[in-house]
């Protein structure tokens, strides 16, 4: 066995005993999952903020490119079925 594989094998060992002493406690694992909740609820105002800030400076988001890429590849797709029936005639 490799050192890396090793370590990963270590580092995954520790971080199991880690989690099971933060969850065997039922108030310290409640706890854990409200503030997770919380933090996701932050995440998501946050990315909600930046979405229309980004808009108000007319600038792209993430999602505007992954939008576009759609896009493009229907295009794709239609011109593709074009030239086939077009090569046909």
């Amino acid at each position: 066995m490799s050192i890396t594989s090793r370590l990963k094998q270590q580092a995954m060992g520790l971080s199991q005993r880690a989690m099971e002493r933060l969850f065997a406690d039922e108030k310290r694992a409640q706890k854990v999952v409200e503030v997770m909740g919380r933090a996701q609820q932050a995440k998501k105002s946050f990315d909600s903020t930046q979405r229309v800030v980004l808009h108000q400076f007319n600038f792209a988001t993430r999602q505007d490119f992954k939008d576009l890429g759609k896009q493009l590849s229907g295009l794709k797709k239609r011109i593709r079925a074009l030239d086939e029936k077009l090569g046909r005639l």
